[in-house]
């Protein structure tokens, strides 16, 4: 098995090497590939799986995947699309954002970035922020765990849901 490193700098060359639109047939190999490597079949079902997450906008639930790939094959069960996309993360093809109360939702960027979550509408936006990267781990925390990934999550209100608050607001005359 390669180390994540060398898995991020593999997933950053097919991403940054070919334009958006050739991106998704990169993607997909580069998918096969760690597939294959960890001994997974290749199925249409999981690449269908796939393909919906890498074209979603936003981090989706398995729930939103399963409506969508539903569409390509009717009898997919949405445990089969759940336990997929769980797979996935253990193979470190795609990343859980826990959703604090609500469903998992899954990220299939696995670079270093960070995420913006709006309390309202429950979006969540990447970012990315050197300094967030470079954040140091406290020695408290070293001593007791062992950290595997840094990534910061700031809650806040999304500047589509600030509009509509704005509006709704001049509407009533304040």
């Amino acid at each position: 098995m390669k180390s994540g490193v060398l898995y991020k700098q593999e997933l950053f060359l097919y991403r940054s090497s070919f334009d958006m639109q050739s991106n998704e047939v990169h993607l997909i190999t580069f998918f096969k590939n760690k597939c294959r490597e960890h001994g997974l079949r290749l199925t249409p079902q999981r690449t269908a799986i796939y393909k919906e997450l890498i074209r979603s906008k936003d981090h989706p639930s398995a729930s939103t995947v399963f409506s969508q790939v539903r569409k390509i094959y009717p009898n997919i069960s949405f445990d089969t699309v759940n336990r997929t996309l769980l797979t996935f993360s253990e193979i470190g093809i795609v990343s859980i954002v826990e959703g604090y109360g609500d469903p998992k939702r899954f990220d299939p960027d696995t670079e270093l970035h960070h995420h913006f979550r709006c309390i309202k509408c429950n979006r969540i936006i990447d970012f990315q922020h050197k300094s967030l990267d470079e954040i140091k781990i406290p020695e408290d925390i070293q001593k007791q765990f062992t950290v595997l990934n840094k990534r910061v999550v700031l809650e806040g209100i999304c500047d589509k849901c600030e509009k509509k608050i704005k509006h709704t607001f001049s509407k009533q005359g304040g």
